[in-house]
């Protein structure tokens, strides 16, 4: 476990690097305050404020809904949870479909949320957005593979690149993603081999989430991990806890003793003086009679 009180946090320069020195980054996407802290105590390299979650944290049934307003104030309780980590905003659905309005909600993130980098998501379609993010002076990285934000394109959630035309055209978008001065690459949902393949055509760092072993660093949702969100568990992730079941049985037990009226017992209640009781006793009885 990392004190997080001395811990620095890693920087564009470190992580563009991990991919020479062989250093695994490690990423987790967190929500909120309570997270984000339990990820920087534990040592995570990156917090992600991704737009998942609309889905964990607001109960939509994907990112669609999520809104900049909704991200940069997750943001913020994210960075004040993790203030040593280097946080990473996601750009959500629809808030980098021209420069213009990229630049001015890329902004949002690093002026109002404190975050250091952002990621909208795409390739060779997006390129030119991702460059103009560059060019302003503003780290981003990008995201290919399964995009969620085009995922009626996809007709669901589909693994990509099982084919060579596939393949290619990741390895193109991931190209582009670098040509465009991104500092990082995530993959979601690409076969492991293609994965690894793609990450050693790159001079950029990728992570992967349901790509295999082969990328340069990782990411998963905490809520994920931990056992948090339980509505449905992809086959990517990899349960390290289950904290809603250890939730569950606490409130169970709370709403039992409460009902049998166990708790609060005197540990948890505060006294009173005896002097005060008697007198508060006599100030009723003699209200009473009034």
């Amino acid at each position: 476990m990392a004190d997080a009180a001395e811990r620095k946090k890693r920087t564009i320069t470190e992580i563009r690097n991990s991919k020479k020195t062989g250093e695994r980054m490690v990423y987790t996407s967190v929500p909120d305050y309570t997270s984000a802290s339990w990820a920087e105590k534990a040592g995570v390299d990156v917090c992600v404020v991704g737009d998942s979650l609309a889905m964990v944290a607001h109960g939509h049934k994907s990112t669609i809904p999520a809104t900049m307003d909704m991200m940069v104030m997750h943001a913020q309780a994210v960075r004040r949870g993790a203030p040593n980590t280097f946080v990473l905003g996601c750009m959500p659905y629809q808030s980098y479909n021209t420069v213009d309005r990229a630049l001015t909600n890329a902004t949002r993130f690093m002026q109002d949320a404190d975050c250091d980098a952002v990621k909208p998501q795409g390739g060779r379609s997006q390129a030119h957005i991702l460059k103009a993010l560059v060019d302003a002076g503003i780290p981003t990285a990008s995201h290919i593979g399964l995009t969620p934000h085009t995922i009626a394109m996809f007709g669901g959630f589909k693994i990509q690149g099982r084919t060579v035309d596939g393949a290619m055209k990741i390895l193109e978008d991931a190209l582009a993603i670098q040509d465009a001065g991104c500092f990082m690459l995530e993959f979601e949902a690409v076969p492991g081999p293609i994965a690894a393949m793609i990450s050693q055509e790159l001079e950029i760092p990728t992570i992967g989430i349901g790509a295999g072993a082969g990328t340069d660093g990782q990411i998963l949702l905490s809520y994920d991990l931990l056992g948090v969100f339980t509505d449905f568990k992809p086959k990517f992730t990899k349960r390290y806890a289950n904290l809603t079941e250890v939730a569950v049985n606490g409130l169970s037990q709370y709403v039992r003793e409460v009902k049998e009226g166990v708790f609060p017992d005197e540990d948890h209640s505060y006294g009173a003086d005896p002097d005060v009781l008697d007198a508060f006793a006599d100030a009723i009885a003699k209200r009473r009679q009034i």
